[in-house]
């Protein structure tokens, strides 16, 4: 009697059959890996881009408040009415000339020149540091020596403040919009009286992960 023997495809197709049957698994298991990491991912972007909102609306704010401080103190002339807040942004990014009016006999003492020291992310203060590595620039003398020292000349005194590098770019809506408010305005105000520049929001009418809206930051 002849022994049958199995063909000889039939070793090649129950093997073929396992390894589709082990790929289909793979495939699946990083689907479901995926579909977990995603979110996650998304979550991370999401902080990441409320941290920046939080530290551009600080240092905006900052600065109107180093603005309205010198202007108080009489160092630069604002306009009737304004209170002594900025008109706009990007006057804190032009700059202000310094008043001779402010600085008395003798010269400016070093707290009146406090909030114009200040440097941050987008300010421009005396020589320091701000968080890129980078001092005050264009174009904007020290202000070290004039602030360690009482009785200077108004011949020492910067000719120009800037409190903001650059005006920031909005991280939820990708422009640099700011909603306004001027001091005259209702806390919770959309619209802006125009006449100056009390307190900054952001546009974006997007829900955060706390549950609050980011125009209400």
């Amino acid at each position: 009697m002849r022994r049958q023997t199995s063909s000889p495809g039939a070793g090649r197709s129950k093997t073929s059959g396992l390894s589709m049957i082990e790929l289909i698994a793979t495939i699946g298991i990083l689907l479901v890996l995926s579909s977990a990491a995603i979110p996650m991912f998304q979550m991370t972007i999401q902080h990441r881009k409320e941290s920046e909102l939080r530290y551009d609306l600080r240092e905006m704010r900052n600065a109107i408040d180093r603005y309205k401080d010198d202007a108080d103190k009489n160092l630069i002339r604002t306009e009737v009415g304004s209170q002594n807040y900025p008109p706009d942004l990007q006057t804190l990014v032009d700059g202000v000339s310094i008043s001779a009016a402010g600085a008395g006999v003798g010269g400016v003492s070093a707290s009146a020149l406090a909030g114009a020291s200040n440097t941050s992310q987008f300010g421009t203060g005396a020589g320091g540091a701000s968080q890129f590595g980078q001092g005050a620039t264009g174009g904007i003398p020290p202000l070290g020596s004039t602030l360690g020292q009482a009785g200077q000349g108004m011949s020492d005194l910067p000719s120009k403040v800037r409190y903001l590098r650059k005006i920031p770019v909005d991280p939820m809506t990708g422009k640099p919009d700011w909603g306004l408010r001027a001091v005259q305005d209702d806390p919770d105000s959309t619209s802006w009286g125009g006449s100056n520049v009390f307190d900054v929001y952001s546009q974006s009418q997007a829900t955060a992960t706390d549950g609050t809206k980011y125009s209400a930051w």
